[in-house]
């Protein structure tokens, strides 16, 4: 199977430049794609170029990351309704760094095979030049009727907000950027997101208005959540590929929860797999979706790609522990406490502790329940546990003995909502 027709299979082609395909059968090509440096972790919204990168790699080709040092102090406008914060160059060094150490763990840059990664920098190439030279050298040969055409623009001038000419000369330097790479290390294809192909087109525009040579590109669809959400966000925030920012166990969990609908369009785009045998996990999914085996498995196999195996068992290990429904509380780590999905934490005056506290007044006024009346249904109906401990006594007392660690008490709520109450 053709890389084209690999990616096409597994939904990662939206739009694409006629002849790419018959490019990439005829001769090991390089092609890149361009990393927004804001800030000094990719998160998962970058995983899909990534991956696209790597399988360029896997199929011959030479794969080339530019992280754009000069375009994050200028600003992109596709996708956005207004204009970012533009970052100096002491951040953007920083941020440059932290995403290239990422890149190195999934692409192969040794030097020594014949399509080794590559990562440039686009300030390299902007630093030097000086305004008249751009405007002379690049912005006579696209005009102002083409750039006004493309949708980014086009949304952001149709609404309130308007366009900085800063943002405006965006698909310019983008396109540059192509010319450059087109020029200088025989580039000849572009890959991006499906927001990014007015961008990309004026960068084949400017090569064959320049050159007269004939350079290809294709996008992938942008991800969104089968429930509307945004792909890669959760109520804490980004899910990062770094895992000071976001633990393997968190982001192994983001995997494991995703939606039958989800999981079924993830596990081809976010995995190795091939279709045979994701042919055959949706079927063993159906039959059986409890078992929830296509998150299971799309779960693991990201999560060793960004991580290792290493964390991932690590992460599999907390997971049991911590949603196995015979794992005292009293096992669990301080760390382990703080690693609960979604939980949420508070405080609770110690000498209350002392004195012993109704579990009803305790849930109210933690505002674990909005009121007294709601945390004596929820009591009675089996849905409060207490350090693993299901209570359904409404007399029940909360005191220093649930302590765990000496200042944490575990409140879970239904089956998915935890609470850690701390003492003070």
């Amino acid at each position: 199977m053709s890389l084209i027709a690999e990616l096409k299979w597994r939904g990662m082609i939206q739009d694409i430049v006629p002849g790419t395909e018959e490019q990439l059968s005829r001769e090991m090509t390089s092609g890149y794609i361009g990393f927004d440096p804001t800030a000094d972790s990719l998160h998962i919204g970058s995983l899909v170029p990534v991956l696209l990168l790597v399988h360029l790699q896997k199929a011959g080709h030479k794969p080339i990351a530019l992280v754009g040092g000069a375009t994050g102090m200028v600003g992109d406008p596709s996708g956005k309704s207004e204009e970012r914060n533009l970052l100096d160059e002491d951040t953007l060094q920083q941020n440059l760094s932290g995403i290239r150490r990422q890149l190195e763990k999934y692409l192969d840059f040794d030097q020594g095979i014949s399509n080794p990664a590559v990562m440039v920098n686009n300030f390299d190439w902007f630093k030097q030049m000086h305004f008249l030279d751009f405007i002379r050298d690049i912005g006579k040969h696209i005009t102002v009727n083409y750039m006004m055409a493309k949708d980014s623009v086009k949304k952001r001038l149709e609404g309130t907000t308007g366009m900085s000419f800063t943002e405006f000369s965006y698909q310019l330097v983008q396109g540059y950027d192509f010319y450059w790479l087109f020029k200088n290390r025989n580039c000849k294809l572009q890959m991006g997101g499906s927001d990014q192909w007015g961008n990309i087109v004026t960068g084949t525009e400017l090569i064959r208005r320049k050159t007269g040579g004939e350079a290809f590109a294709f996008t992938c669809p942008l991800l969104t959540k089968s429930d509307g959400g945004k792909f890669g966000k959760t109520e804490k925030g980004n899910i990062w590929l770094d895992p000071l920012k976001t633990s393997p166990y968190q982001f192994y969990q983001f995997w494991l929860n995703a939606t039958d609908a989800d999981a079924e369009k993830w596990i081809k785009i976010f995995t190795f797999l091939h279709r045979e045998e994701i042919q055959a996990l949706q079927v063993e999914h159906e039959k059986n979706p409890a078992e929830r085996a296509l998150q299971k498995k799309l779960a693991r196999e990201i999560t060793v790609f960004i991580h290792g195996e290493e964390d991932y068992e690590m992460a599999l290990a907390t997971t049991e522990k911590l949603f196995s429904q015979t794992a005292a509380a009293e096992h669990l780590s301080e760390r382990d406490l703080h690693a609960l999905e979604g939980i949420v934490k508070s405080s609770y005056g110690i000498q209350e502790l002392k004195r012993g506290v109704d579990l009803v007044q305790f849930l109210a006024e933690t505002e674990i329940l909005s009121s007294k009346g709601e945390a004596r249904k929820m009591i009675l109906n089996g849905g409060i546990s207490i350090n693993r401990k299901k209570v359904e006594n409404i007399q029940f007392k909360v005191d220093t003995e649930l302590l765990l660690h000496e200042k944490y008490i575990l409140v879970q709520k239904g089956k998915k909502n935890f609470y850690l109450i701390e003492a003070k």
